[in-house]
């Protein structure tokens, strides 16, 4: 006797679920990077370099314009975290993450208080970090935000979608 389809379920049982298809694999650029520096002004050119290093050696299909933004972000938020956190955390840990379709940079420190953007201010020379830094990720489409860390810290990031990346929301933490 030859049987042609399936075996009904038994009565009360679900069919299992279709299988899923495979993740695509991972690409050659993925991964995270994290390096620590003293809370000094010194380390802001030396976080860009590294983050533009970084970019080169992995090869990633970031373009002139979404580097130098990255490179931007990198420089505000370890300033802020230089002039602002330095007295708590006198070193500050920055990360960069790469997936598929973004780029991560973040920036922990051992200050428990969330930064603020301040209203621009033609008088003040100062203080248009975030300002800048939230302009920067919405114009590329990304996200930026704050997290607190377990030990009270917090680490400030942006993330940046590579060009041709399917978008979402938010990149996964």
């Amino acid at each position: 006797m030859e049987t042609v389809g399936r075996v009904p379920a038994e009565p009360g049982h679900a069919p299992p679920p279709p299988p899923r298809p495979a993740p695509p694999p991972p690409v050659a650029y993925e991964g995270v990077w994290r390096f620590t520096a003293p809370a000094l002004d010194s380390s802001v050119p030396q976080a860009r370099h590294a983050v533009r290093e970084l970019l080169a050696h992995q090869r990633v299909p970031a373009d002139g314009e979404l580097v130098e933004s990255l490179l931007l972000i990198v420089s505000e938020l370890v300033t802020n975290a230089v002039r602002h956190a330095a007295l708590l955390s006198p070193e500050i840990a920055v990360e960069v993450a790469l997936s598929r379709d973004w780029v991560r940079v973040a920036v922990e420190d051992n200050h428990p208080y969330r930064p603020v953007a301040l209203v621009a201010d033609q008088g003040r020379t100062g203080g248009r970090g975030l300002l800048l830094v939230t302009a920067i990720t919405e114009a590329a489409g990304g996200v930026y935000d704050v997290d607190h860390t377990a030990s009270g810290g917090k680490v400030v990031w942006a993330a940046l979608p590579l060009p041709g990346a399917a978008t979402s929301p938010q990149p996964s933490r």
